[in-house]
C-alpha cells in the first residue's frame, strides 16, 4: 500500500506526520458508504508517542455516538485487562481498521476496509509504536497481511518490519465467548513481558520474565 500523501510533507518519515494532520486529511469522510450512515467518525485516541498501539475492527454503537473508540462494554473490558500488560489507558493509542460504524455492527466490507485502511497505516507510522496489539481478525489480517484467523495466529509474537505484533481476541468477542478471555489475558501478559524485557532505555528491568521471541514472520509494515 503506498504512503498517503499528507500536505506539507515530501518524504513522510515515521513520526514526522502528526495525528492531527492525518485527521485533517480524513476530514468529513465519505470515501465509502459508511460515511452516509455514521453519527461520528471515530478516528482514534491516546498517547501519540505510545509504545503500544491497540487496533480494533470498527466502532460500535457507543463509539459512533461519542466519537471515541472502545467506550462501550468492550472498552470497559479492555480497560480492566490492560494492567495485565502493565499498561493504562493513557499510555496506549487505540484505533480501528474502519473509522465509521458498519450498520448493525456487521463486519466491514472489503471496499470499506480498502477506503479506510490508508488512514490506519498513517496512524501507525505517526505513532510508530514498538508493539501492535491486533484485536480480532480484521486488524490481524490487515497488519500481518494474511488470510489466517486470530484463533490460529494468537499465542505468539510476530516481527513485521519495525513492529512486534500480538494478535489476540477482540474484547467484545470475549463477552460472548467467556472461554476466550483467559487466552486474551495470556496474550496481554506476553506483551507485558516483552515490554519489560525491552524497555525504551535499553536496559532490561531485573526480575522480569522474557516473552516468547518474536517470530520472523509476516511482511514488513513500514
Amino acid at each position: 500500500m503506498p504512503v498517503m500523501h499528507i500536505p506539507g510533507h515530501e518524504h513522510q518519515r515515521p513520526k514526522e506526520v502528526t495525528l492531527a494532520e492525518i485527521e485533517d486529511v480524513l476530514g468529513n469522510c465519505h470515501r465509502c458508504p459508511l460515511g452516509d450512515t455514521r453519527t461520528n467518525i471515530v478516528f482514534g485516541v491516546g498517547d501519540p508517542n505510545a509504545r503500544v498501539m491497540f487496533i480494533g475492527e470498527g466502532p460500535g454503537r457507543n463509539e459512533d455516538l461519542q466519537g471515541e473508540p472502545f467506550v462501550g462494554a468492550a472498552g470497559h473490558k479492555l480497560d480492566s485487562l490492560l494492567s495485565i500488560a502493565g499498561l493504562t489507558r493513557r499510555e496506549i493509542y487505540i484505533a480501528n481498521v474502519v473509522k465509521c460504524r458498519p450498520p448493525s455492527n456487521r463486519n466491514p466490507l472489503p471496499g470499506e476496509i480498502e477506503a479506510c485502511s490508508p488512514f490506519l497505516r498513517e496512524q501507525i507510522r505517526s505513532v510508530w509504536p514498538d508493539v501492535l496489539v491486533c484485536l480480532g481478525n480484521f486488524a490481524t489480517q490487515f497488519v500481518l497481511r494474511t488470510d489466517k484467523g486470530v484463533t490460529h495466529l494468537r499465542g505468539r509474537l510476530y516481527q513485521t518490519g519495525h513492529f512486534v505484533v500480538a494478535p489476540t481476541f477482540h474484547p467484545a468477542a470475549c463477552i460472548y465467548h467467556s472461554d476466550w478471555q483467559p487466552l486474551l489475558e495470556q496474550d496481554l501478559a506476553m506483551v507485558g513481558a516483552w515490554l519489560r524485557e525491552h524497555p525504551r532505555d535499553g536496559a532490561a528491568q531485573p526480575g522480569t520474565t522474557p516473552a516468547a521471541p518474536a517470530a520472523p514472520e509476516g511482511p514488513k509494515e513500514e
